[in-house]
């Protein structure tokens, strides 16, 4: 008997860039392609999902306390209804007598395992040689490099048992937490919302995710503005006039004063008055001139959070969104695996990038990008990025950061607009690290009259740098005002134009938008208040690339949080505002 190889994939398109690397001339069947060594088929997203607590028994079917809290010993599965027909096809290619090795090739990350190992599981596969491909892009070299490497499944084992763990987790919380709470508190929601009946959702990340949503509008719903006023002091003559703001110092007369809100701030304008006609016939000297240049590299490059984020500040589109439109770009070979939280490349991609680089000046018809790659040839700029920030193999788990592979160019042109602008921000991003640092002339200028202090600032952009490419992250300049403030001398007497009184007040923190809530998903662990817990999981987060733009689309679903289709800003349902902020 002639042996065969099997591949399977997550999608049917990656099936499709696989059997054109290998080169096999297959056959299309129904739901497979097959020829004289591969056979290649497909998921379609997940086959197999965990068992609801009915199945086990069904009397559990009606939530009651008495069968509360539901930990079974043992986990049923069973075979998603919609795409049960695909699932028996890769059964009974998987169970094939002429089955040598299994390939898997689905996405290179804890859901891509996942998916696959609850098919084997279910399928009760045994005796057979598998192994897993794992790939940073959909180029055929990687893909070539990505059989070629292939490891065995087992060395993956870890992380089925974390993808595996979580799914549980998530399926015991949500379902004994769910019942719960719309047992004790359903009925007497459901009255105050005028409902027949309401049932309170409740997931491990999901939840948390609701907490700082409602925790945020609730700072935003009791915060009460608060004027205060600030001395603003006039100084030189015509054209070289400039404003200088007053700040309490040590010797000055309000030094731990009450009339002051804060180092800057009076309580009442009238104090603020009374404190003008303090410097009446007194006269009024710079007392330092300090001088400084400033660098600033480029930011790292993009994640898929902060590119979620970007996404949602420019385009106004959710998170989902973005990573759909990502994960199309990916299958056309254009960027690297959208799904990761690195914001650095590996010193082995590092190595190779000018490979990206070359594509890019070869391949991509763009006249802004073109300038750009030009300039760095022209000026010499260095690719060996090595010893940079930008590369950094401790920050990189299952992949790196998203960076152009300089290849799929064929498929570009056949892009929608939107699709063309998330490319070309993440190519900007890519060519910035290759760009010198962007350089600043910073002045300040204190101003003594007797014991009071007034404080001027400069600052203006010398050299462009990165910020050539990142024209968006360049901040307005000040050259004027820095002119005017160079000219001082420390000593000089300068002529007290006059005063005036700015009006302030205090504001409440923003409102989430679907961008922000990402990073701070992301970045969740900051918010613990609980200093030494807070220390122990710095830096962690909650969800996963993965799974939060998932989370936010369901709890728009569910109708707990709105989300402006304008502006992205997302706020508490005012529906289920009362369910909302109960369950939190």
């Amino acid at each position: 008997m002639f042996l065969k190889n099997i591949l399977i994939t997550e999608k049917p398109s990656v099936a499709m860039e696989f059997a054109k690397v290998l080169k096999e001339n297959g056959i299309r069947k129904n739901g497979y392609i097959e020829s004289a060594n591969w056979i290649i088929t497909w998921c379609v997203g997940h086959l197999v999902t965990m068992s609801y607590p009915e199945k086990y028994d069904e009397k559990l079917k009606f939530w009651r306390l008495d069968t509360l809290p539901f930990m079974p010993k043992e986990y049923k599965y069973e075979v998603i209804p919609n795409v049960e027909k695909q699932y028996n096809i890769i059964k009974e290619l998987l169970t094939r007598e002429d089955i040598e090795c299994i390939y898997v090739a689905t996405d290179s990350g804890r859901e891509g395992e996942y998916i696959y190992r609850l098919v084997e599981m279910q399928i009760g596969l045994k005796n057979k040689q598998r192994r897993r491909i794992w790939i940073d892009s959909q180029t055929e070299e990687e893909i070539k490099r990505g059989i070629e490497q292939a490891k065995p499944l087992d060395e993956y084992n870890s992380l089925s048992d974390s993808a595996y763990l979580r799914a549980k987790e998530d399926y015991l919380i949500g379902i004994n937490f769910s019942r719960l709470l719309s047992i004790i508190y359903g009925k007497r929601l459901a009255k105050d919302l005028g409902e027949d009946k309401i049932s309170i959702s409740v997931g491990r990340v999901m939840t948390c995710v609701l907490g700082m949503v409602v925790s945020r509008e609730r700072e935003i719903r009791n915060f009460v503005k608060i004027p205060y006023y600030k001395v603003i002091g006039k100084f030189g003559k015509q054209e070289n006039a400039f404003s200088a703001e007053w700040k309490v110092g040590e010797k000055s007369i309000l030094w731990n004063s009450p009339k002051l809100y804060n180092e800057s701030g009076f309580k009442k304008e009238n104090d603020a008055k009374e404190f003008i006609n303090y410097f009446k016939g007194k006269n009024a000297v710079v007392r330092e001139v300090k001088k400084s240049k400033t660098k600033e590299k480029a930011p790292l490059l993009f994640n898929l959070a902060d590119i979620q984020n970007e996404c949602t500040k420019r385009f106004k589109i959710k998170p989902d969104e973005t990573l759909e439109i990502i994960q199309n770009l990916y299958e056309k070979k254009l960027v690297t695996y959208p799904r990761t939280d690195a914001r650095v490349i590996s010193t082995a991609v590092a190595k190779v990038i000018s490979k990206n680089l070359n594509g890019i000046a070869k391949g991509f018809r763009n006249e802004e990008i073109q300038k750009y790659i030009k300039k760095m040839v022209e000026e010499k700029y260095s690719t060996d990025l090595i010893k940079t920030k930008y590369v950094d193999d401790s920050k990189i788990t299952d992949h790196y950061a998203i960076i152009p592979t300089g290849q799929g160019y064929e498929n570009y042109d056949n892009l929608i607009e939107l699709h063309k602008k998330v490319y070309i921000l993440i190519v900007k991003r890519f060519l910035s690290i290759f760009y010198p640092s962007a350089e600043f002339s910073k002045i300040s200028v204190e101003i003594d009259i007797e014991n009071e202090q007034f404080f001027a600032n400069g600052k203006v952009c010398t050299v462009l740098g990165y910020l050539e490419v990142l024209k968006d992250n360049q901040k307005e300049n000040s050259q004027e005002n820095l002119d005017i403030l160079n000219k001082l001398k420390k000593g000089q007497d300068i002529e007290i134009t006059n005063f005036e009184i700015k009006t302030s007040e205090t504001t409440p923190p923003s409102r989430y938008n679907s961008g922000s809530i990402i990073l701070a998903m992301e970045n969740a662990g900051k918010l613990i208040e609980d200093e030494e817990l807070r220390e122990q999981i710095k830096g962690a987060g909650i969800g996963t690339s993965a799974t939060r733009a998932e989370i936010i689309k369901k709890l728009e679903r569910i109708n707990y949080i709105s989300i402006n289709t304008k502006t992205q800003i997302i706020t508490p349902t005012e529906k289920r505002r009362k369910n909302i902020w109960c369950s939190i």
